[in-house]
């Protein structure tokens, strides 16, 4: 019954320890980003900045900043790895090749039933050069109907 006692203590003192521990003091809650040098500043400025911080107390170095960047004013981010299109519409990188809101340039929407193939807004169920979908060729003689070649 002693060693019950002894146990159930040491698991008092140890989880408020752990409780003490993971709540921030008062100078590392408070994250103070000051931006009075930014014309002094080598970085370009960017738009829309988030500033994220552990809820465990981290301190002012290991806050992380997160910043979008805009093709408009960075044309180069378009040409980067995993990006949706090398060219800049609307602050938004698009491949104006196959992109229907922005068919062969920027803001050159394709109408309803149509879709961008090769920068040009083309019917894929009646086109012949792209039936069903971009480059897709009916044979000589055949017809493209419904999206396919020689219906019915």
């Amino acid at each position: 019954m002693k060693y019950l006692k002894i146990f159930f203590l040491l698991a008092m003192l140890m989880s408020s320890a752990i409780i003490l521990s993971a709540t921030p003091s008062e100078e590392e809650s408070f994250l103070d980003f000051d931006n009075e040098d930014e014309e002094n500043s080598d970085l370009p400025q960017l738009e829309n900045q988030e500033t994220t911080s552990s809820l465990r107390g981290a301190n002012r170095f290991l806050a992380q900043t997160r910043a979008v960047m805009t093709c408009d004013k960075y044309p180069r981010a378009c040409r980067a790895k995993g990006s949706p299109g090398p060219d800049c519409c609307k602050k938004k990188c698009v491949n104006v090749m196959t992109d229907k809101l922005n068919c062969g340039m920027c803001g050159k929407k394709c109408k309803y039933p149509e879709i961008c193939c090769k920068g040009q807004c083309v019917n894929p169920m009646s086109n012949k050069k792209n039936c069903g979908g971009c480059s897709n060729k009916c044979k000589k003689g055949s017809t493209c109907q419904y999206g396919m070649c020689s219906y019915a």
